[in-house]
């Protein structure tokens, strides 16, 4: 009889490597580590782009790529791919966060999501009032949304820098700010970024959706099954003028948020093939192939699409997408930006200080307002000064703000203007953050220290 052999006759090179590799996957999920990396690719593109080795830094990332089948070619700029298709993969963990909380979450209801979307409009209002009364040419003013999103990542991250002496309830207000600062700034996309419209392509569109309607209505639930649908929404959407990254937002709050319909529940499902694998004297491969499909299945399930899809997606847009993109976009040449010329001093002041300071005193009055008002009230364990640090925090606009000014500018001048505003601003933002954050953890240690 064949015995499986127990963790103390493994090789010791296979359990150190079990450790390690578990550690890996802990470390890897992070939040802070994340934010850390983006930071990195972020250093490494201004370093690249303001050295000897600048020339090789442009020719990269306007290298053509070309993807093609047959007659059919498309050629574009490596630029392109990350920001116009690498980056909806990122935009589909966005929409599949906000499906999640509108479900369950921090947006399930108006009485848990009064206090984050009144700060978060107040985020977005003030900024935007700000960077357009120092932006008076309609050239600069297609730039009043560069400084209303806050980057998730970075602002958790730093966060989570400040340790267990954070209340829990500010990080889900945070949270839940930045997540409904990603829904205004997709809808400010759409309706404010996106070219004249074509609207042949919406049936392109429309046929991706109706294939992913199609795939949820006859049970399928493998993730892979909606790449194509995905691609084709995202070709209708590019086609149609919409940004094509919309399309990962679509795709995400289309991501069912409960486990899919089937003849037994996942875990009886998963109990039942184990118990018959245990009982079974046959254990050849044509035998055992039945039964372990039916257990991968069980598995599959047991977690809502929702759930399961952004879980296996985080560790790749958290240490792929999002680095890559820091990585194309953040390389900012300071000998390139003549703040002299185009406005472009005006660009950079008016996102700097919308972001640095109009979004925290935006943040702090909407909520103020609204709780003053009778809507809500502060979570247990906030503070205002708890609020002060979300405020100070969502001032790091780095990734979607980044994105946006992409969007906002084609004169490179300009552009580059807005990118230096925002790299200055999440800098100065994460230090206010960081030393307010501080601030608060001291005075919570010297408060039970007292008690």
């Amino acid at each position: 009889m064949n015995r499986t052999p127990s963790r103390q006759t493994l090789p010791r090179a296979q359990i150190l490597a079990e450790r390690a590799f578990s550690t890996l996957e802990r470390f890897l999920h992070i939040e802070a580590v994340s934010g850390i990396v983006l930071l990195l690719a972020a250093t490494v593109a201004l370093i690249w782009a303001n050295s000897a080795a600048a020339g090789s830094y442009h020719a990269l990332w306007h290298a053509p790529l070309t993807i093609g089948l047959g007659g059919h070619v498309v050629s574009q700029s490596l630029h392109f791919w990350i920001n116009d298709a690498l980056m909806a993969v990122f935009f589909l963990v966005v929409g599949m966060e906000i499906r999640r909380e509108i479900h369950e979450g921090a947006l399930a209801n108006f009485k848990l999501a009064a206090l984050p979307l009144a700060a978060a409009l107040g985020g977005v209002a003030l900024p935007a009032l700000i960077y357009a009364a120092l932006n008076s040419t309609p050239v600069q003013l297609r730039g009043w949304a560069v400084p209303t999103a806050t980057d998730i990542a970075f602002a958790v991250g730093v966060l989570a820098l400040l340790g267990r002496s954070i209340p829990g309830n500010l990080r889900v207000l945070l949270l839940a700010l930045a997540i409904i600062d990603d829904i205004v700034a997709v809808l400010i996309i759409a309706a404010f970024y996106s070219g004249g419209l074509d609207f042949s392509g919406l049936w392109v569109a429309g046929l991706g959706v109706l294939m992913v309607l199609g795939l949820q209505q006859i049970g399928v639930g493998s993730a892979w099954a909606y790449v194509l649908p995905g691609a084709v929404l995202w070709l209708g959407l590019l086609k149609t003028g919409v940004h094509p990254t919309l399309a990962g937002v679509v795709l995400g709050l289309m991501t069912p948020v409960l486990p899919g319909r089937a003849r037994e529940r996942a875990l009886d499902t998963a109990t039942r093939v184990v118990q018959d694998l245990n009982g079974r004297t046959d254990l050849t491969p044509h035998a055992l192939a039945g039964p372990l499909k039916e257990l991968r299945q069980a598995q599959r399930e047991v977690l809502a699409p929702v759930t399961r899809v952004q879980m296996a997606l985080h560790p790749w847009v958290a240490y792929g997408v999002m680095p890559l993109f820091a990585l194309a976009n953040a390389g900012v040449s300071i000998d390139g930006v003549d703040l002299g010329a185009d406005g472009a001093q005006a660009v950079t002041a008016g996102v700097l200080l919308a972001l640095v300071l109009g979004k925290p005193l935006g943040v702090v009055l909407a909520s103020w307002l609204a709780v003053r008002l009778g809507w809500c009230r502060l979570p247990e364990g906030v503070s205002w000064s708890g609020v002060w640090l979300v405020g100070l925090l969502a001032g790091i606009g780095f990734t979607m703000s980044i994105f946006i000014a992409t969007l906002a500018f084609d004169n490179a001048n300009l552009l580059n203007a807005a990118k230096l505003g925002v790299l200055l601003a999440s800098l100065v933002a994460a230090v206010l953050g960081l030393a307010w954050g501080a601030v608060l953890a001291w005075r919570g240690r010297r408060h039970r220290a007292l008690a």
